[in-house]
């Protein structure tokens, strides 16, 4: 049986574990991952949406656990990503 992961109170001590813990040691099946943005945001899109279409969009960004704004940019990033590689 793995480990339950420590309550780290402090970034500090979550670099201090994850530096020295050996995590396969440890249940890490309710962790979800993150992807971080780190590019700036200067450019504004105004776009008019059906109020059904935002709902579903707002629900589908829910059930992931991101904000729907952020939701709607990853799947404008997917489809030019996808556009480029074919």
């Amino acid at each position: 049986m793995k480990k339950k992961l420590p309550k780290l109170r402090s970034d500090k001590a979550a670099e201090n574990f994850v530096a020295t813990a050996d995590l396969t040691a440890f249940d890490l099946s309710g962790f979800k991952p993150v992807q971080f943005e780190f590019a700036p945001k200067a450019a504004r899109v105004n776009m008019r949406l059906s109020t059904d279409l935002l709902k579903a969009i707002k629900s589908k960004a829910a059930k992931q656990g991101v904000p729907y704004q952020r939701f709607i940019r990853q799947a404008l990033e997917k489809a030019v990503a996808a556009k480029r590689a074919s």
